[in-house]
């Protein structure tokens, strides 16, 4: 699945104001909501105000100022249809080059040749070439995993991360593309349903690596969102982000509050638009390599096919 398969998604934006018939009222101003086809009644989006805030004793609802948008949906769980019974996987890591800059201040990757095909002439049979690269970057290169021992000594590194707990997890895109602000707080995610899941949130900031902007201002989660996080059950967060926490605060919270709850944290993701927002099996793999706390990952989305 593309993104081209959301092209034609539409939402309703409107203003409300509900009365209740023991006196008072609520108001909402530039509310958006997911719909499907071209338009919505009145009468439908004041049942769904009504349903979807458990109002009692409502009186009446106005809406006004109602105009249908082309925008991506934000909380409708579409799910892929695939041609067959095959399911399709979708790539969420960036591709890394040589001498590329994936975190600011940090060495860039470099890729040598440890033995070249014309140099293995001659050590196999005639005609017969092998290449062996040589790679060198520090542990957090790219898209990477961060396990607890990238916070706290002692803690389990990725070799000691069980598998169950980096690949085929229930996964659940939560997308924020055009928020205001850089911070994720906890009000960003109460909607959603996290147990159990990887948890995939969307900034839109992926859009901008290779470029200098990728590490000005991004995104990150507040220490109530991680701990909303950690409270609700989620199983590994994910952002498209450089990382999950503010690069200007030392403490950290982010980090500190997941890797302490034993919550993987994968950095760097991309391509969350092809995605449906629930329906799909996540995973982000490092290698199994004693001693270090972090790794990159070759992180991917498996799309269920009819016959899951």
């Amino acid at each position: 699945m593309t993104e081209t398969a959301f092209v034609n998604e539409k939402r309703v934006q409107f203003d409300f104001e509900v009365d209740f018939s023991n006196g008072g009222g609520i108001q909402g101003q530039g509310f958006r909501l997911d719909i499907e086809g071209e338009d919505i009644s009145d009468h439908e989006l004041a049942d769904y105000i009504i349903k979807d805030l458990r109002l009692l004793m409502v009186g009446e609802v106005r809406i006004l100022n109602k105009q249908i948008i082309r925008e991506r949906h934000k909380r409708k769980a579409t799910v892929a249809s695939n041609t067959g019974n095959r399911s399709t996987l979708i790539d969420l890591s960036h591709t890394v080059v040589s001498g590329q800059e994936t975190y600011p201040g940090f060495p860039k990757l470099q890729v040598s040749d440890y033995l070249t095909y014309e140099d293995s002439e001659g050590r196999y049979a005639p005609g017969v070439t092998f290449h062996i690269g040589r790679v060198d970057m520090v542990a957090n290169t790219g898209t990477a995993i961060d396990s607890p021992a990238h916070r706290y000594a002692g803690k389990p590194d990725v070799s000691g991360l069980p598998i169950e707990s980096v690949a085929d997890l229930d996964g659940i895109v939560i997308r924020l593309e055009g928020m205001e602000g850089r911070a994720v707080s906890r009000k960003a995610l109460a909607a959603c349903n996290v147990l159990g899941r990887a948890v995939l949130i969307e900034t839109g900031h992926a859009k901008l690596w290779g470029t200098p902007e990728y590490f000005k201002a991004p995104p990150y989660l507040t220490r109530d969102a991680a701990e909303y996080l950690r409270d609700e059950g989620a199983t590994l967060v994910a952002i498209d982000s450089l990382n999950v926490d503010d690069t200007n605060d030392l403490h950290r919270p982010a980090h500190s509050v997941l890797l302490e709850a034993g919550i993987p944290i994968v950095e760097n993701l991309c391509n969350m638009e092809q995605l449906p927002t629930e329906g799909f099996r996540f995973s982000a793999v490092p290698m199994k390599l004693r001693g270090m706390s972090a790794f990159p990952v070759r992180a991917w989305a498996r799309l269920a096919s009819s016959t899951d």
